[in-house]
């Protein structure tokens, strides 16, 4: 692995409300991903990449830099200094201590939401256009169970456990066999009742 790229399994814990502020908007978002996933890039390309123009791909660059979540990679010069993630996932308190990082903490979960929802979307509509063996393996569907909190929290557990084995793959290509492509894996579970709309049994 190159020493400018975070390791895989780096987490910057964000408990600061402005630094989830900071975070919680969908360009911001775009180029964590992109430098987690593509490593170091210079806003100008950055912005090519993500169709915005240097000049706005560098003021949020930098608006991320505050708050340690990207940082110069070093080398180049002016907007052609190449940036890089800081840690290849982003955590937070999912039991908010104070009323100001709750606020913080449910527009950065809202902004997120929005944001799957709109890769799914893009999905659905070009799924028939995909290879039938991607058109098996991916997963759309729901299921429901009877469970405790604690069961919750350990099947989430695994789940991560599960996932683990193909993190590094996500900071170091050349791991990646041929065909692998990023695939976006939702975690979503929630108290729900069995006679709401949309459950499908899946």
């Amino acid at each position: 692995m190159a020493e400018e790229e975070p390791r895989a399994g780096t987490v910057k814990r964000l408990t600061d409300p402005r630094a989830l502020r900071a975070l919680a908007h969908p360009t911001r978002l775009g180029l964590v991903g992109l430098l987690r996933t593509q490593g170091p890039q210079t806003a100008t390309k950055a912005g090519e990449l993500l169709g915005l123009s240097s000049a706005s791909a560098s003021f949020h660059l930098r608006q991320l830099a505050k708050y340690g979540l990207v940082e110069e990679a070093g080398g180049g010069r002016g907007r052609e200094r190449p940036w890089r993630a800081t840690a290849m996932f982003t955590d937070w308190p999912k039991v908010a201590d104070t009323p100001e990082l709750a606020a913080a903490s449910s527009l950065m979960r809202a902004v997120l939401a929005e944001g799957y929802f709109e890769q799914l979307m893009r999905w659905l509509e070009d799924r028939d256009s995909e290879p039938d063996a991607w058109q098996e393996a991916a997963h759309f569907g729901d299921s429901q169970v009877y469970v405790t909190a604690e069961e919750l929290h350990d099947l989430g557990r695994q789940e991560q456990a599960l996932l683990g084995r193909y993190r590094e793959r996500t900071a170091r290509p050349e791991l990646r066999p041929p065909g692998a492509r990023p695939v976006v894996y939702l975690h979503l579970a929630f108290p729900g009742e069995l006679s709401e709309p949309g459950h499908a049994g899946q």
